[in-house]
């Protein structure tokens, strides 16, 4: 007898983005202000230290702390990593070294990229100077990356002065572009989940120990430890076991607020699961309300449930759900 093969395991590529929106205070403002003017500004702790980039409270008494210190522009590398294979987005892209560079009239490093011929030509205590960007907004990226420097071919700037942050239009928020770029694969037990969601079905996996059925299964059993393999049909229909109202909208989301979005435990499930409302009122939903899946054309999932019809299930049968 010949064993069914194995399905192949999922697997898909993944991109997570977003804007980060945030406001500066008067030191990070100065710090981004002075890059656009081509000035990099560090701030003074309480016990005299310099720090660049500049922080707004003291890193070991806590208190705030405004006294800025203009810096130069060239500086010492601490320490460096050589990056051969530049990702989308970086500042760099052909291959360059990752350095923290002390820069001169700082106590602390600065991250950055620095433009150098291979790994050969990058060592700690080499002398570097800034690249500014062609054209600077008021962002770290106004510096483009840092650039091998002769100390004896011209004189470095003197860094340490005092400087009072104070410019003409000043930059007084940020949107920083978050992305992660990866691989994902959600293993056996959830690719055989996805595969059965495709053809209309919701699959989970039973404890052998404790026989909960988890949807979507995990592979493993938290609670004993042990691995599940046995494979159990559950649904349609389900539970509400608990629910909330929707009421703002999120960006490129086409549902029309208020909703209600729901905790659901489909008949046979050891959990539950959640899943949107519809067809119903959202002020009329309840616990208790007994709710089958809703498909789409060429769907890979409930787009949402709907009332079945039938009486609402009794608090004892679902309590543990909760």
């Amino acid at each position: 007898m010949t064993a069914a093969p194995t399905p192949e395991v999922l697997r898909a590529p993944l991109v997570v983005e977003f804007p980060f929106t945030r406001s500066l205070g008067p030191v990070q403002s100065a710090f981004l202000t002075g890059l656009r003017e081509g000035v990099v500004l560090g701030v003074r702790t309480t016990d005299g230290r310099v720090m660049v980039p500049p922080v707004e409270y003291d890193p070991v008494t806590a208190e705030e702390i405004r006294d800025l210190v203009e810096v130069g522009a060239t500086g010492t590398v601490t320490t460096w990593s050589w990056n051969a294979a530049p990702r989308p987005q970086q500042p760099l892209d052909t291959p360059f070294a990752w350095v923290l560079v002390r820069l001169d009239g700082a106590d602390t490093a600065l991250l950055h990229a620095l433009d150098a011929s291979g790994p050969e030509a990058v060592h700690s205590g080499m002398r570097v100077r800034v690249r500014w960007a062609a054209e600077r907004t008021g962002a770290i990226t106004d510096i483009a990356c840092f650039e091998p420097y002769d100390d004896a071919a011209q004189d470095a700037a003197p860094g340490g002065r005092p400087h009072d942050g104070v410019f003409e239009d000043a930059v007084t928020g940020i949107v920083a572009q978050a992305r992660l770029d990866y691989v994902y694969s959600p293993g056996r037990a959830q690719t055989a989940y996805i595969n059965a969601l495709a053809e209309r079905r919701t699959v989970g996996e039973r404890c052998p120990s404790c026989h909960k059925v988890y949807v979507p299964p995990r592979g493993a059993c938290p609670t004993c430890g042990v691995a599940t393999t046995d494979r159990v049909e559950v649904g349609p229909a389900g539970t509400v076991t608990t629910y909330c109202i929707v009421n703002i909208k999120a960006r490129n989301l086409d549902i029309e607020v208020p909703y209600v979005y729901a905790h659901i435990a489909l008949d046979g499930a050891g959990l539950a699961l959640h899943g949107r409302i519809g067809g119903i009122p959202y002020d009329q939903v309840r616990m208790g309300l007994r709710v089958e899946p809703v498909w789409t054309e060429g769907g890979g999932h409930p787009d949402h449930y709907r009332p079945t019809g039938e009486p609402d299930a009794d608090y004892d049968v679902y309590k543990e759900l909760i």
